[in-house]
């Protein structure tokens, strides 16, 4: 696939800026802890740096028996992709049609499922040939998707989490997110760690660790300063993206655009 320049998909994030504005997300900040709460915040470690692709809008990450899987974003140049974790490289892609802006990604058994944003329509994959198995459908925006091992886990830019029946794609429920400060909106971007959903919140650098019981945050991750400056003398995006690598219990983080995935180690702060 012929990558895009950088003035076309600046050009393009200009377009989708104008339209969340037209199409009713909600722009104001999102929730974040001010300092009211007593919410425990951790920063991080670097273990490793890692190369990725700088023409990558990630929006799904998810690491499986030794191999990086990601979905990327953006019209006419979303993607479902097979990544080597030490080069970066490409090991196989599925583009998505047109049509489709692609969202998160999970692994579930010997399928891939993958979102779209607006048009409300995701789709599954064999897991080795990304083969096209099934369409299902939602009646929400499409934003982050994971699983606990018995349910599907989405979000959709709102505070809402909602779990899916992994064979029928049926609502079986739905949680507010929250903390001491009230709803936690914009939520993005799904890893389901340890007993946890981790969050990424569009638009800031925090992840949240939410209870799957209650929908409380249970703790925040602060990545400010993660990216370094000299990485971002070229246009980037914001943080997106978290795969856990369960076999060696390894955390795995980047952004929208980014040139590197980073190996963290969560430190908790103070």
């Amino acid at each position: 696939m012929k990558r895009p320049s950088r003035r076309l998909i600046w050009g393009l994030l200009a377009v989708l800026a104008a339209v969340a504005v037209f199409s009713g997300l909600h722009l104001s900040s999102p929730s974040v802890p001010d300092g009211s709460d007593v919410t425990p915040v951790y920063t991080y470690d670097i273990v490793n740096v890692y190369p990725h692709d700088r023409d990558a809008f990630t929006q799904g990450l998810v690491f499986e028996d030794g191999v990086l899987y990601e979905g990327t974003g953006l019209y006419r140049h979303s993607t479902l992709r097979r990544v080597d974790l030490e080069t970066g490289n490409i090991l196989q892609v599925r583009e998505l049609p047109a049509e489709y802006f692609g969202e998160g990604i999970t692994i579930y058994e010997d399928r891939i499922i993958q979102l779209t944003w607006l048009s409300n329509i995701g789709f599954v994959y064999d897991k080795d040939t990304f083969e096209l198995l099934r369409e299902f459908s939602y009646p929400t925006e499409g934003w982050g998707i994971t699983h606990d091992g018995e349910r599907l886990i989405m979000s959709d830019g709102t505070s809402t989490i909602y779990f899916l029946d992994p064979q029928s794609f049926e609502q079986t429920g739905q949680l507010e997110v929250f903390d001491g400060d009230g709803p936690v909106t914009r939520l993005n971007e799904l890893e389901y760690i340890k007993g946890e959903i981790y969050a990424n919140v569009w638009q800031t650098d925090r992840i949240a660790r939410i209870s799957p019981e209650t929908g409380q945050v249970t703790a925040w991750v602060d990545l400010e300063g993660l990216l370094p400056a000299e990485d971002r003398l070229e246009p980037v995006d914001v943080l997106n993206g978290i795969a856990y690598d369960a076999e060696n219990d390894r955390l795995f983080v980047t952004g929208k655009l980014w040139p590197k995935l980073f190996e963290i180690e969560l430190i908790p702060s103070g």
